[in-house]
Order: C-alpha cells, then sequence, then structure tokens
C-alpha cells in the first residue's frame, strides 16, 4: 500500500491548480513524528491562489474526504498533516519485508542499463595504502547500490600499469635493487627502492633522464624493459588481490592504463583531424582557455602520451563495449580539473555522451596531521591497517566472550567491517581521520555496533527456533511506539537506496541502518520478546525477523559481512 501516492490523490481531488505529481513531490515525513507520519506544505499554493499559507491549510483540510488509511488529519500552521493507521501501516511494512525477504529494498528503475564505476585502481609497483581504501570501498558500495536498483554495474580496476613511475622502478633496481630481496620482501622492496631513486634524484638529475630513456624503451618494445615492467605489476597483483580478497571486493575488469597503449594513436589522430591540437612549446594540447581552464595536454615534447590521452581512449572504449548510461569515476577532490579538462575534450570531439561522465569525488583520509606520500615513504600500508583492526578485535572478543566459536574468522570480519563502516559512514566529500579504538566501539555508531544488532536478532530467532515467517500475526498489537519506530525505518529503506544512488552517497545506507539498530535495540530494551506469550510472542518475533532481514541486506550492500554470532 503506498500511502503517500493514496494522501496526493486526496489532495489533488481538492486541489485542482497544481499538477498531481507536483503534489506528491511536495508530500514529506516531519522530523518530528509527534507531528504526522506525512505532511502537505501549502506555501508554494500562496501564490497560486492568492492566500495566507496557513489560510489555505485549513480549507484544504475542510474539503479531504479521509482515506481508509488515514487515522487523523490536522492542521500546524500552513502544514496538512497526516497520521496513518498504525495497524494497517505495519502491516503493509513487514508484510513486504515478509515476501520479499533479502530482495526488499531492490528496484528496477535501471533494467536494461549498464553503469559503469572505475575505482580503486591502484598504482603498480607502489604498495596498496590507506590513501587507496576510499576510492575501494566507496566504489563497492556504489557498484551494489546501482545493481540493487535493477541496473548492470560493471566495477572496473583502472590499474596504474604504465607511465613514468615504471622506467624510474627499472633505474632504482638496476642501482639498488635484488632480485632475492624483491621475491622475498615483494612490493615492500619495490617501494624501498622507488623511495631511494627520489631521494638519489634531487642530487643527480640525470638520473630522471635515465628513467624518461627506459619508458620509451618500454614503449619501443624493448625485451628487457617489458620483462622487468612485468615482474614488477604480477608482483603488486599479487598484494592487491590478496587485500581485495580480504575486503571481500571484485572486479569486472583490471584493464589499466597499458591497455590502452594501442588504441591512443588513433584517438590523437581523430582529435587533430578535428582541428582542435595546438603546438604549444613543443607539445600538444587542446585549448581550453575559453572554457576558463588551462590547456589539456595530450601529447608530451618526446610524443609520450599522458593521462588526459589515455583518459580519453579508456572512455571511447568503454562506451564503445559497454554502451553506458554512466560512467563514473570514483578519485579524490583534488582531481577535478583533470575530470573537467578531459570531460570538455570528448565534449569538442562531439561525443554528446560526455555528459554521461561523472566524477565522483572523495576527501583524504589520513591518521591525525600525518600526511601520506609514497615518493617520500610515508604511507600506512593497508595490510598493516587491516591486520591492525583484526588484532585489536581479537583482544575485545577475548575479554568479553573468549568462548566464542570461530573467533579468529569473526574478528577478521568484524575488524575489516569496522574498517569499512567507518569510511562510509559520513559524506564521501568529508575528510575521514582513522582512529582504531573509535571505529571499533561496539556501542557507538560503528560496524561492530550494527553486526552486534543483527547477530543479537539472529541470536533471538535461534532461540525461538524461527527460521521464516508461516504464521498469523495481529499486527494491532505493534502499535507501541518503539515497534512503530522500527517499522517506520524498515519503510523508508527502499527509497534511501534510491537517494545514495541518485546522490552517489553510500553514507545514506550506512547511517540509515545505524538508525535501524539504534531503533530495534531500543524495542528490544522496552518490550519482552522470547518472555512474552501467545499473538504478542509471535508478533515481536516477526518484526525482529524483519529487522534482521534488512540489516543483513543492507551490510551487505555496503561491503561488510552481517553475522550470526559475536
Amino acid at each position: 500500500m503506498d500511502f503517500k501516492k493514496q494522501i496526493a490523490d486526496v489532495l489533488s481531488s481538492v486541489v485542482s491548480d497544481v499538477d498531481k505529481d507536483d503534489i506528491f513531490k511536495s508530500i514529506e515525513i516531519p522530523s518530528d513524528l509527534s507531528k504526522g507520519d506525512y505532511a502537505f506544505p501549502c506555501f508554494k499554493l500562496a501564490k497560486v491562489l492568492k492566500k495566507a499559507p496557513p489560510l489555505i491549510a485549513k480549507e484544504i483540510s475542510e474539503k479531504i474526504i479521509k482515506p481508509e488509511c488515514v487515522e487523523k488529519i490536522e492542521v500546524i500552521n500552513a502544514y496538512i498533516n497526516f497520521y496513518i493507521d498504525k495497524s494497517l501501516f505495519i502491516k503493509d511494512v513487514l508484510e513486504k519485508v515478509f515476501d520479499k525477504k533479502e530482495n526488499y529494498g531492490k528496484s528496477d528503475l535501471g533494467k536494461g542499463k549498464n553503469i559503469v564505476i572505475d575505482y580503486s585502481s591502484p598504482n603498480v609497483a607502489k604498495p596498496f595504502h590507506i590513501g587507496h581504501l576510499r576510492s575501494t570501498v566507496i566504489g563497492n558500495a556504489l557498484y551494489n547500490i546501482f545493481n540493487c536498483i535493477g541496473y548492470k554495474s560493471v566495477g572496473i580496476n583502472y590499474l596504474g600499469d604504465w607511465g613514468t613511475q615504471f622506467g624510474k622502478l627499472i633505474v632504482a633496481y638496476k642501482n639498488w635493487g635484488d632480485k632475492e630481496a624483491v621475491e622475498k620482501d615483494d612490493i615492500k622492496e619495490l617501494s624501498r627502492i622507488y623511495v631511494k631513486f627520489h631521494e638519489e634524484a634531487e642530487k643527480n638529475p640525470s638520473l630522471d633522464d635515465e628513467a624518461r630513456n627506459w619508458l620509451v624503451k618500454m614503449q619501443e618494445g624493448d625485451e628487457e624493459a617489458l620483462k622487468l615492467w612485468k615482474w614488477f605489476v604480477d608482483i603488486s597483483m599479487k598484494e592487491f588481490n590478496r587485500i581485495y580478497d580480504r575486503l571481500n571486493i571484485k572486479f569486472d575488469s583490471y584493464k589499466g592504463e597499458s591497455f590502452y597503449n594501442d588504441k591512443m594513436a588513433s584517438v590523437v589522430k581523430e582529435i587533430k583531424e578535428k582541428n582542435l591540437l595546438k603546438e604549444s612549446e613543443g607539445a600538444q594540447i587542446v585549448d581550453l582557455y575559453e572554457y576558463n581552464m588551462p590547456p589539456c595536454l595530450i601529447l608530451r615534447r618526446d610524443g609520450g602520451t599522458l593521462y588526459p590521452t589515455r583518459d580519453i581512449s579508456a572512455a571511447i572504449y568503454r562506451k564503445k563495449t559497454y554502451d553506458f548510461e554512466k560512467c563514473i569515476y570514483i578519485t579524490a577532490l583534488d582531481q577535478n580539473l583533470h575530470f573537467a579538462q578531459w570531460f570538455k575534450v570528448l565534449e569538442l570531439m562531439g561525443y554528446d555522451w560526455y555528459k554521461d561522465l561523472i566524477h565522483i569525488p572523495f576527501g583524504l583520509v589520513s591518521l591525525g596531521d600525518r600526511k601520506l606520500s609514497t615518493r617520500k615513504g610515508h604511507v600506512v600500508l593497508m595490510e598493516d591497517i587491516l591486520n591492525s583492526a583484526v588484532e585489536k578485535t581479537k583482544s575485545i572478543i577475548d575479554e568479553k566472550n573468549p568462548n566464542l566459536k570461530d573467533k579468529e574468522k569473526i574478528a577478521e570480519d568484524i575488524g575489516i567491517g569496522a574498517v569499512i563502516f567507518n569510511d562510509l559512514y559520513n559524506s564521501r566529500i568529508k575528510n575521514v581521520v582513522f582512529d582504531l579504538q573509535k571505529m571499533l566501539n561496539f556501542d557507538g555508531e560503528t560496524g561492530p555496533y550494527v553486526q552486534y544488532t543483527h547477530a543479537r536478532a539472529c541470536s533471538i530467532l535461534r532461540k525461538a527456533e524461527i527460521s521464516k515467517i508461516d504464521f498469523d500475526i495481529d499486527f494491532s498489537l505493534l502499535c507501541d511506539d518503539a515497534s512503530v519506530d522500527v517499522c517506520r525505518i524498515l519503510n523508508e529503506y527502499p527509497d534511501k537506496i534510491i537517494d545514495a544512488a541518485e546522490k552517489y552517497e553510500p553514507y545514506i545506507v550506512t547511517r540509515h541502518i545505524v538508525a535501524l539498530a539504534q531503533a530495534f535495540n531500543k524495542f528490544y530494551h522496552d518490550n519482552s520478546i522470547l518472555g512474552s506469550d501467545g499473538d504478542l510472542k509471535k508478533a515481536r518475533i516477526a518484526l525482529t525477523y524483519a529487522v534482521k532481514t534488512v540489516l543483513c541486506s543492507a551490510l551487505s550492500i555496503i561491503g561488510i559481512k552481517a553475522l550470526e554470532e559475536m
């Protein structure tokens, strides 16, 4: 039953001057639920009806024929407030959850459409550090959110597997590297010699020229250069995949920058044929002065390609391959100009789908005041962070529940879930400070708190020996404030998923499940579930089942394991 639609119907029957869709869009859910379940503000009608909004609200309310689902209608200033019949509302919400189970919240809004999501994308031969976390977990959550509303998500890990850094690494390896040391310490050793290169290059700038020469050799197909490059890539992928496995993240494509080496010449030719390419100090650029942007560099003086060249080539390839409805790029905020530049180049090339390219920026992640820098070796490895979170979780379990079965696996799921949850709890544009103690708090607005709430619901259902709802429920027994509040939040869940997709904001789902966990724990505190009798016990168990179902689904969407025991 769509209560909002029913209210829009009765309002449109007495407000003939406003389109029915506009009435529907204007209906709000009051922040103070003592003022009704839905509210219709009359401010916009003042211009049309030439009357004061409170008077309009009073006149409209007097004409409304109250629908069966509405318990009462009340006017407060310029608002017409509608109070839904609680028993009917609870019945409607819970039956939808029981019917759809883990599919509750899913829709077919994007049916038949592809959405490409470019995320994570670490640079090969550099350590996977805490700075890579945001793109990875935001991208994974959006991948799941768009799948949830019917799109076919295509997750692309656009690996930084080509470019000047490989020339630098080859020089570093030849000067200060050792095969046995690299095989023993893999990417940590590569990182060490990479940092060493930059230290030495400050004293001896000719090393940079050497690095550029090795990159040219790679581009020309030199056997030794490509053999070393491939070795560095393989070493890096071993570490990346180990971390992705722990984060439970997979990709549909790992096509990195190197994949586009043989595709860029035709793109450069096309830009030139469309009279967009200009020479500037020996380089080839697209002049964007009239669009208030610096020039977009397409070719260096030595003819080498740059990031925009590869990104434009990749976008054209992805459009041809996936015919995407949208292609979104999840990177740090400081790359805004880069994306604006090459999006504009595609527009000037005549590709009308340039408008379907969307940059999703995010804020920085930090450890207090420590700035991260791969070149200077100021990095915190992602694996070290995950290990620390898991170890700290183990110590908490040993203290609170030492006899817990499979506690090693559970500590892994809680610790890693806490890291992901912490990142997704706020709007992506906000900076994230990494604080293990705070994120592993079982009583705060954290991943462990939500996981524990899910485990609590599972425990209740186990003790009640209930695995599905196949009995009659007297929904009128769930009209207390705590039960109604849980149902309100359950009811909003499908809309929250759509809202998160439209705004590219996973935190909307994350915060919603915190609200659901808090509401359920209040319900649990206020009401005896297993200690109640007969129909009341059945009704409360049914509500618990609904909460468990939605928490499990929502945790999965944001990339966290829903645990049955903690």
